[in-house]
């Protein structure tokens, strides 16, 4: 009997949630981000600014994202959904070269999105937040692939690189050629990737 009147409240979070990143984004490209205050945002879709930290505690630099679960559940639907044969690396590269500034040919509303993320500092780093926050789960995805215990110190430093590749390379000129030397790197070790670049002297 309870379990609808729980989902009519939970969309109308959702539609309440969806109005604050839409305002927050038309508001920060129209001004930059520094010079929007909550309350403005708050006023443009006419609730409170209790309100707005009801739905987003972390803060204005929350306001333009969801919270993570999103993310979470692409990453690990990569790593335990993946075609037969291919690599947990592989897997995860495709996942992180459909987000952000690795997509190709993105609409414009989209670049402009990816844009203001990447040269709003606050914004970047709350990116990076919410990344790190999938590491527990990846990690342990990752070890039930390679067969290991949920905690395994190897599972849990790869989740850990994988997930700070998009800081990493997100402001390079080339980003996805960025992103590919990086799995790359992520597959194969130095010692792999230095032999496909004719590197390697002195080595085996």
């Amino acid at each position: 009997m309870t379990a609808e009147p729980l989902g009519r409240r939970e969309r109308k979070k959702a539609k309440t949630r969806r109005a604050l990143a839409d305002a927050a984004l038309r508001l920060f490209l129209e001004k930059g981000y520094d010079r929007v205050s909550v309350k403005e945002i708050a006023d443009a879709v006419d609730i409170s600014v209790p309100t707005v930290f009801s739905h987003v505690p972390d803060g204005k630099e929350a306001l333009m994202f969801d919270d993570g679960v999103e993310r979470r559940e692409g990453l690990l639907a990569a790593v335990r959904e993946r075609r037969a044969g291919q690599s947990v690396m592989s897997a995860l590269s495709e996942f992180m070269g459909g987000r952000g500034p690795f997509v190709t040919n993105p609409s414009p509303e989209f670049r402009r999105r990816t844009e203001l993320i990447m040269n709003t500092p606050a914004l970047r780093d709350y990116t990076r937040t919410l990344w790190i926050r999938c590491e527990a789960p990846l990690a342990a995805a990752i070890a039930a692939e390679l067969g290991r215990c949920p905690g395994d110190p190897t599972a849990r430093a790869v989740a850990r690189y994988v997930l700070e590749v998009p800081q990493i390379v997100s402001d390079d000129p080339e980003p996805s050629a960025a992103l590919e030397a990086i799995f790359d790197l992520l597959e194969h070790g130095l010692r792999g990737v230095a032999s496909t670049t004719g590197g390697g002297a002195g080595g085996e």
